[in-house]
C-alpha cells in the first residue's frame, strides 16, 4: 500500500493530526524532541599576522568566534597564546621559507615583479631604487618628502628615498 493519503477520502491534507490518547503511557514513537538550533556566534575577531611589510610575505590569518566581545577577546588571546607556545607562527615562516626555495619558476615570459604603490599595484623594474625587504614609511613635510626604511636595526636600514622635483624617489 502506498504512503500517499488518498485524495478522495473526507480529510482534508491540511487537518492537524490528533494525538492519540488511547493508550497514554505510551509515547508516539513519531514525536522527536524539539531542538532548537544552535545560534551562531555573533562576534569575530579576525587576526592578520604578516611576517614583512610586503605583500609578498607569508600570513596567518586566524578567527574566533563569542556569543559575547568579552568571550571572543579571551578565545582571541587563547588563541595566540596558543599559536606562540606551540611554535605555529614559527612553523609557518620556516614552512613558507622552504616553500619559497623550492620555487623553480620566473616571473613568467615579459612580465616584471610588481609592488604595491599608492594604492595600486604597479611594475618594479629590476634594481629599483624602491626596492627594500624591510618596507618603507613616507614622511612629508612643508617642503620635503622622503621614504625611509622601516627595518628595526639601524645598521640593517636601507638609505632613504627623497621626493625629486618631477615627484619620483631617488637615493642621494
Amino acid at each position: 500500500m502506498s504512503n500517499y493519503p488518498n485524495p478522495f477520502d473526507e480529510t482534508s491534507p491540511w487537518d492537524e493530526p490528533q494525538p492519540d490518547t488511547t493508550n497514554p503511557t505510551t509515547p508516539n514513537a513519531s514525536e522527536a524532541p524539539v531542538t532548537t538550533p544552535p545560534i551562531p556566534a555573533p562576534f569575530t575577531i579576525g587576526f592578520t599576522l604578516k611576517a614583512a611589510s610586503g605583500f609578498e610575505a607569508e600570513w596567518l590569518t586566524p578567527r574566533v568566534q563569542g556569543h559575547t566581545a568579552e568571550e571572543a577577546a579571551q578565545r582571541g588571546a587563547e588563541l595566540l597564546n596558543s599559536m606562540k607556545a606551540a611554535g605555529l607562527i614559527e612553523l609557518a615562516s620556516k614552512a613558507a621559507e622552504y616553500t619559497r626555495e623550492q620555487y623553480k619558476g620566473g616571473t613568467g615570459s615579459g612580465t616584471t615583479p610588481k609592488r604595491f604603490e599608492g594604492g595600486k599595484v604597479t611594475p618594479k623594474s629590476s634594481g629599483d631604487a624602491m626596492d627594500c625587504p624591510h618596507g618603507r614609511k613616507l614622511f612629508e613635510k612643508d617642503d620635503w618628502a622622503a621614504m625611509f626604511c622601516q627595518a628595526r636595526d639601524k645598521s640593517s636600514q636601507c638609505p632613504p628615498l627623497w621626493r625629486q622635483k618631477d615627484g619620483t624617489f631617488k637615493p642621494k
